[in-house]
């Protein structure tokens, strides 16, 4: 890194902490091969920490190129002098995954008195908003939702990674690198975990740059078996500034369109910044050759605006289309109304043994290769019986009458009138079909399958020659009666305590939210401004507020997918009673 200058060390001294960090942290990209062509790092708020700006006196399309060597990948944690050794046999025989190499990776440098990335890591928040760091009070505001189920789980299985094998790897490793005092705890594994999920990006790399022909450490680089198809990844020693080591970039790169493509996890310092947008102005891609930036093995981020971007606007990427139950998981946000909402419904794994003939149609749930759960995204709906006008997805009905039609064998069960409206995955629907018979009718199933493969069981039974006896046999109406009363339970769960719908519309207009519990003192001292105002406004910390925005937007799809349900339920009846196979 470059000596500062005694004008800069005095002006460094008199800026603020982020500003500090942020010059600190330009510095060591700069160090590293970064280049801002037509942006600049600045802070944005306490809500969304750092983001990237335009530059007010440059604009190129290509605005930010970062060398993949900097990026922090599986392989770089295997070639890693201090992390290396004690991580490759463990990784080699499958007692970690290439994602806990990574949080291993963060969880040391964290702690390390003197690390090469205390730059890149001061930039990063200390805590998140994610449901893992929620208080037992936020998190009461997601009781009946799948995400508290899911947010339990998954800090008891941190935890016992944690006891298990982080706590006294990461105090051997410092130990190793000369620190006796530094102690670790469960959160700054925690920490670790969620900068990789609301950070890592899927970067497409040539195999050839991923599993180069060459020895690290007298070691060789393991082989593509080692790692995951979606978490592969390579990345050459850090020197003193974290730096390229001595492999042959250009050299590897130049065969990048000969080889295989390997997508690899990882993250991207500089380009991590990018704060997500519904419609963003720029996005990321690898240049393999340097042909695009003219820097070999690099990212990119490219502006996809229409127009020239104004002074100092925020260059933003999109995260994907993801509903608030995931954007609250993993990023620690939420986006109210947000049209990219889902449900998960599912049928209770355990339930099955409790219902009658359970060991007959957990045979032919098997062969079927039975889905228990299913996500119903929120378009879903507008090609129902009772549309929102969200948006057309393009999904061909009539893909769906010719699936039905395929269904019936003797051609007695006619195709339902409702088919074109009928929003709820066909696989899901045959699951609970087959959970859903009756004596009489498992007992018609079971022959007509018999007949079907021979005597002497010449014919295999195929998941569609189930699927299509069971509904000759019995149709939509058990199938649909299930689902009624699956989506009757989950409103209940999801009201239980906190009320409905309309409830959780009123807290949210009456919020005053705060960023954290410290911010309550002043906007007590400010109660004689507030009681002035016509309705009573409540403080509301920003967690329990995107709690409140998730559970919404549960309760109101439950309710419209129960009511698209109900509807499907009584018309399957009423068809049903004039039409009976025999």
């Amino acid at each position: 890194m470059a000596v500062s200058s005694q004008p800069e060390i005095q002006q460094l001294a008199m800026a603020s902490p982020e500003d500090a960090k942020l010059e600190t942290f330009l510095q060591w990209l700069h160090a590293n091969g970064v280049q801002l062509r037509g942006c600049n790092i600045k802070y944005c708020d306490s809500r969304k920490g750092f983001g990237i700006f335009s530059d007010q006196h440059v604009y190129e399309e290509v605005l930010l190129v970062v060398p993949l060597d900097l990026a922090i990948t599986p392989m770089r944690v295997l070639q890693d002098p201090l992390l290396g050794p004690e991580c490759r046999e463990m990784f080699e025989e499958g007692d970690v995954d290439d994602r806990f190499l990574m949080m291993l990776l963060l969880t040391v440098e964290r702690l390390r008195k003197n690390s090469l990335w205390k730059p890149y890591l001061d930039m990063l928040p200390t805590s998140f908003r994610n449901s893992l760091w929620f208080s037992d009070d936020e998190l009461q505001e997601l009781r009946g939702t799948a995400l508290y189920r899911a947010t339990e789980l998954q800090k008891k299985s941190l935890l016992s990674l944690y006891e298990t094998k982080v706590k006294a790897l990461v105090k051997k490793l410092l130990t190793l690198d000369g620190d006796f005092e530094t102690e670790v705890c469960f959160e700054d594994f925690l920490w670790a975990n969620s900068v990789f999920w609301s950070r890592a990006l899927n970067i497409p790399l040539p195999r050839s740059y991923v599993f180069p022909e060459i020895q690290v450490h007298d070691c060789c680089i393991p082989d593509s078996k080692s790692f995951n198809t979606s978490a592969n990844g390579e990345d050459n020693e850090k020197r003193s500034q974290v730096k390229k080591s001595d492999n042959q970039t250009k050299e590897m790169t130049s065969n990048a369109t000969q080889g295989d493509t390997v997508w690899v996890e990882g993250l991207v310092p500089g380009i991590d910044f990018c704060n997500h947008d519904l419609k963003p102005i720029a996005t990321w891609e690898v240049d393999g050759t340097g042909l695009t930036t003219g820097v070999p093995s690099s990212m990119y981020l490219i502006s996809a605006a229409q127009s020239p971007l104004q002074i100092d606007q925020e260059i933003s990427i999109s995260y994907g289309n993801k509903g608030n139950e995931e954007l609250l998981y993993l990023y620690g946000f939420v986006i109210d109304d947000n049209t990219d909402d889902y449900l998960m419904v599912h049928y209770p794994a355990e339930a099955i043994n409790t219902v009658s003939f359970s060991e007959s149609k957990i045979q032919f749930l098997e062969v079927q290769n039975a889905e228990m759960r299913c996500l119903l995204p929120k378009t879903l709906l507008d090609h129902g019986f009772f549309p929102l006008g969200i948006q057309n997805n393009g999904e061909n009905n009539k893909d769906k009458v010719d699936r039905f039609c395929n269904y019936s064998w003797s051609g007695q069960r006619k195709m339902p009138s409702y088919v074109n409206k009928l929003v709820f995955p066909d696989k899901f629907l045959a699951t609970l079909r087959t959970i859903a018979m009756q004596e009489d009718e498992l007992y018609k199933v079971s022959s007509m399958l018999e007949e079907l493969v021979g005597p002497e069981g010449e014919r295999p039974l195929s998941a569609t020659d189930v699927q299509s006896a069971v509904w000759e046999v019995c149709g939509d109406s058990g199938a649909l009666q299930l689902l009624v009363d699956l989506l009757r339970v989950k409103l209940t769960d999801l009201e239980e305590g906190s009320g409905t719908e309309e409830s959780d519309l009123d807290l949210l207009k009456k919020a005053l939210i705060i960023d954290s519990q410290e911010d309550k003192k002043p906007c007590n001292n400010n109660t004689d401004t507030m009681a002035n105002e016509s309705e009573e406004r409540k403080l509301m910390t920003r967690n329990k507020w995107s709690a409140i925005v998730y559970r919404r937007g549960q309760k109101q799809l439950t309710r419209l997918f129960l009511k698209e349900a109900e509807h499907a339920l009584q018309l399957s009846l009423e068809e049903e009673e004039l039409t009976v196979p025999s």
